[in-house]
């Protein structure tokens, strides 16, 4: 994508550092986890980065400097209108979908995030899990039925990118014929790439129709819940919002099930054994979230006042990237990566009040564990059609998947 010439930032700024590595370029894409370590090495928990158009940022690396930032929201703060580089930012900038700022949840702060956040998670919590449960099996099963008899599938497409869009939507009122064009739209408005944009302002559109209906037309969902809360949200308001829970709950949950898809065919710690066992897809479910966490980096907080992190001397108006990715393999607090097992304490829900509302981690493990269950029962001997090391990882630097899990398995009687 070509951007227009950007000023030189002023002297002090992250991109005059010799060292300092453009995320956007593909080799950052390809191989993070490696880049993760070069700059923990050259610049410690707190690196000099630049995004798309050279524009200067601070990626937080460390679990502690993570853990530190998202404590401390007064002075890392989410209102992005706080950035000095918008003077630099072009219109069409892939990350505008990110970064630009909007009446959502994601942007508020002090009391403000308080009355949103909790509308929210109530509208989540009255949400039966059991039915959750139940309805993820039933999208798993009629997804699975599409392609059992053919002996072959290509996981990510036709399975693991729908199980989460379908249930979601169907908590958010949504019927199956209005979900064809949004999983696509999703996936784009998280991608790095033009489309992204418009992308974006096609899922507003569809929220707006949502919440309308919901006023309309009340029924036991998301929205209409939050239509009816105590915190009074208007229309706008809850058109943001529901397009981050929206967002929060594909992408990042799809990457979910598709890379412990992929953990479990290819290490033989989660082989089926002679006897018939196999390490516990909740095992595989928290190793991912420590390896290869759905969200690598989340953009960001920005600097209330000049402060120190990591070393690193933070300028009011910084932008400040969260490393979640880097953080869960930080050695200073994971010596041994194999410890890690059953531990949850991972920043793959971020931390803090800005982090991912309860019970979100919940429902989307809910909805992860189904897709994986079901998908193993009914086809006991699935196998990759490709060597493991011929999997391709999606090139993005903000979410973490695999570009497609293609499959092989005794094709399998559907019941009519």
């Amino acid at each position: 994508m070509n951007h227009p010439q950007i000023p030189s930032p002023p002297v002090g700024c992250p991109a005059h550092d010799p060292g300092v590595v453009r995320m956007h370029a593909l080799r950052f894409q390809a191989d993070p986890a490696e880049l993760y370590g070069q700059l923990r090495r050259e610049h410690g928990p707190v690196a000099p980065v630049r995004l798309d158009g050279d524009i200067p940022a601070w990626l937080v690396l460390g679990y502690r400097e993570v853990h530190r930032v998202t404590t401390n929201p007064e002075l890392f703060a989410r209102d992005s209108r706080r950035w000095h580089a918008w003077d630099r930012i072009p219109e069409d900038w892939p990350l505008l979908p990110f970064v630009g700022y909007q009446p959502s949840v994601l942007f508020t702060e002090g009391a403000e995030h308080q009355r949103r956040s909790g509308a929210i998670s109530d509208a989540l919590s009255a949400t039966d899990q059991f039915e959750l449960r139940a309805h993820s099996e039933q999208v798993a099963d009629e997804l699975i039925d599409a392609f059992a008899g053919s002996g072959r599938a290509e996981l990510m497409t036709e399975y693991a990118s729908q199980v989460p869009l379908r249930v979601v939507a169907r908590i958010c009122g949504l019927e199956p014929s209005e979900t064809a064009d949004l999983e696509r739209d999703m996936t784009a408005s998280l991608d790095d790439g033009e489309g992204a944009v418009a992308a974006y302002g096609r899922i507003a559109a569809k929220m707006a129709e949502l919440v309308e209906r919901s006023r309309r037309e009340p029924r036991p969902d998301v929205p209409s819940r939050m239509v009816a809360h105590p915190a009074r949200l208007s229309d706008e308001e809850i058109v943001q919002d529901m397009i981050a829970i929206m967002a929060a709950g594909q992408q990042p949950t799809s990457n979910w099930i598709g890379n412990t898809l992929r953990l479990m065919l290819t290490d033989d710690r989660f082989a089926v054994t002679i006897s018939g066992g196999r390490r516990s897809v909740s095992q595989a479910l928290t190793e991912v979230l420590w390896e290869d966490t759905p969200t690598q980096n989340f953009i960001g907080r920005w600097a209330s006042r000049d402060t120190d992190l990591g070393g690193q001397q933070i300028k009011e108006g910084d932008c400040v990237i969260l490393g979640l990715a880097a953080a869960n393999t930080d050695p200073q607090v994971r010596p041994d990566l194999a410890a890690s097992s059953g531990n949850q304490a991972h920043l793959s829900f971020s931390h803090g009040e800005h982090r991912c509302p309860e019970p979100a981690p919940e429902l989307a493990e809910i909805i992860t564990k189904a897709a994986i269950e079901v998908l193993l029962d009914r086809l006991p001997d699935v196998v990759l059609s490709l060597p493991a090391d011929e999997i391709e990882w999606r090139p993005s630097v903000w979410m973490r998947g695999v570009t497609a899990l293609p499959v092989e398995f005794t094709p399998a009687h559907v019941p009519l």
